[in-house]
């Protein structure tokens, strides 16, 4: 019996060992993954990120014209609220600076926030969640690079207006020094309507209570409303942003259930 009970009390030290020297593997005492994978993950989407942004001048003609392409296209099919929306919110001067706060801010407030909250409280869904935000960038960043689209604000002479810049929002990654940090030509999919339901899912796997499910559904639609009146993105970019999801849950999930059933200790 006592050798029965060393051998397993080996069995799971080397288990632990394993987790732990696997930079992504929970931490078999914390059961949190380690904050440094984490922050290269972090580093790693940034510098991508960067990349893109490097090209993106050199790209201004064809996104342009994508832009025009997309607007023809929905208004051919009878779905192109944006430019009325659009004027509406810059007539609007104290909402249209509230609006674009949120638009400026929220994005990344709401879902580092939660990312952080599920790492810190719920280990046990975080990796496949976490997952699923770097397939959702990944999957933005490739369509980023193959097809480069100027948002609405930058078509002018359609009568846009780019309301985040006249209001002067806080964080305005559209005017100043911040705006050669963002890749102004990556309207298409639009990554605040994928994060904001990203947002959404999380919080309906982190509680059954309705009004905090109730506030995911509102961060979504305000978020819609934001992106499509401030003149940053299309309806099509919208609804390419819930595809992005769609399509990053599944292809994360099916991949974690084969690395837990090829390597179990990976896994826990």
């Amino acid at each position: 019996m006592a050798t029965e009970i060393g051998t397993e009390t080996e069995t799971l030290t080397l288990r632990r060992r394993i987790a732990v020297s696997a930079g992504w593997l929970q931490d078999a005492r914390a059961g949190r993954s380690p904050i440094w994978g984490e922050a290269i993950v972090i580093a790693w989407l940034c510098w991508l990120y960067d990349i893109l942004t490097n090209l993106a001048p050199t790209r201004r003609s064809l996104a342009l014209h994508h832009a025009a392409s997309v607007l023809r296209i929905e208004r051919a099919l009878g779905i192109a609220p944006e430019l009325s929306l659009n004027h509406w919110l810059a007539a609007q001067h104290s909402f249209a600076l509230v609006l674009s706060d949120y638009y400026d801010n929220a994005h990344f407030v709401v879902t580092l926030g939660l990312l952080g909250l599920l790492w810190w409280r719920r280990s046990d869904i975080y990796p496949s969640l976490r997952n699923a935000l770097v397939a959702i960038n990944l999957i933005g960043f490739a369509v980023f690079w193959l097809w480069p689209m100027a948002p609405p604000r930058m078509l002018v002479h359609n009568g846009f207006t780019d309301v985040v810049a006249a209001t002067g929002a806080f964080g305005s990654w559209h005017t100043g020094s911040l705006a050669s940090e963002a890749d102004q030509y990556a309207a298409m999919p639009s990554l605040h309507m994928a994060w904001a339901v990203w947002c959404a899912i999380v919080i309906w796997r982190l509680s059954k209570r309705r009004w905090l499910r109730a506030l995911g559904v509102a961060h979504v639609t305000i978020t819609a409303f934001a992106v499509l009146s401030t003149g940053n993105h299309f309806v099509l970019d919208v609804l390419a942003g819930v595809l992005t999801v769609a399509l990053a849950f599944a292809i994360v999930e099916p991949i974690r259930r084969q690395v837990a059933r090829k390597w179990p200790l990976l896994t826990g």
